[in-house]
């Protein structure tokens, strides 16, 4: 069993009152994206900076449902393959300390970019 956040035990509850928590994973993917698109598509003719929308309550309420239908569909995701959405993260958060180490990453977007390519070039080298 693993151990799971208060979040995620309570999107878990959510989706099993009403069958949601065996969803097909290609299913759930394709629902992240397409409330991604619908969170995106807040900013498609209008790419305010953060401080502008910070002070817009109408586009930062409209943000928070989008986001939230980003977030729920991923914690479903993670409860479909029992995954813990925390170690999940913590993994993640500590290959990109490495990948992209503090240092080079204040050298701005240009380092971050090569950084990237090289990333990517080395991981095909690795799997031909």
């Amino acid at each position: 069993m693993i151990n799971k956040s208060v979040i995620q035990s309570s999107v878990e509850t959510y989706l099993k009152k009403r069958g949601w928590h065996t969803n097909e994973p290609a299913d759930l993917a394709k629902s992240i994206m397409i409330e991604g698109a619908e969170l995106l598509e807040l900013f498609q003719w209008d790419p305010k900076k953060r401080n502008e929308v910070i002070k817009d309550k109408a586009i930062l309420k409209e943000l928070r449902g989008e986001l939230a239908d980003v977030l729920i569909y991923s914690y479903a995701m993670a409860i479909s393959l029992n995954l813990n959405v925390d170690e999940v993260i913590e993994a993640k958060l500590a290959h990109v300390e490495k990948k992209y180490p503090p240092g080079k990453v204040l050298l701005g977007r240009e380092e971050i970019l090569k950084i990237h390519k090289k990333y990517r070039a080395d991981k095909n080298k690795k799997n031909d």
